[in-house]
């Protein structure tokens, strides 16, 4: 069985680990921090540009709805243009007048347009005894101990912890 010397050894290496892994993640987020400053003066304009031009094309469609019946849209260079039928929205201001109406109008419909959930509450549940969640035929799982290693460090940390995780699924692929 290992020592607590050896765990604290082991902590020791892998925070120094992570200490590094953490450079590295700051000096790529503070690269990334300055290309993105170099390069939004020409992102701004070009967003503008977008904007601009989208904004000119639905004009034009809007303005020649007689080009768009028989087919109600067209592809040029990738843009696809015209008219589309909106999906539509059902809504209704009061859910029990509408229940209401529904057994009032359509009774033989009520069982297909009125939805009806019962479901256990998880929060009741957690709250009885072991000998009442037995007699009720509920289980409760993952209630042990399980080892775990996290750190207590910032949020560059949060990062490392992420990439950590997906270089461990890596090696387990």
């Amino acid at each position: 069985m290992p020592t607590m010397e050896q765990i604290e050894a082991k902590a020791k290496a892998h925070a120094q680990a992570r200490e590094k892994l953490s450079e590295i993640v700051t000096a790529l987020r503070d690269g990334i921090e300055a290309l993105k400053r170099s390069h939004m003066a020409k992102l701004k304009v070009a967003v503008n540009k977008a904007a601009e031009t989208s904004e000119e094309l639905r004009a034009l469609v809007e303005k020649s709805p007689t080009l768009f019946v028989k087919p109600k849209s067209v592809i040029f260079y990738g843009i696809k243009a015209g008219y589309r039928k909106e999906k539509g929205k059902i809504e209704f201001g009061d859910a029990a007048q509408t229940i209401k109406l529904i057994r009032r109008h359509l009774p033989e419909l009520a069982d297909t347009l009125i939805v009806t959930e019962e479901k256990p509450s998880k929060e009741a549940i957690n709250n009885l005894t072991a000998e009442q969640i037995k007699k009720i035929g509920v289980t409760i799982t993952s209630d042990t101990d399980v080892v775990f290693v996290s750190s207590t460090d910032s949020e560059v940390d949060k990062m490392v912890g992420a990439l950590l995780k997906g270089a461990a699924e890596v090696v387990a692929a």
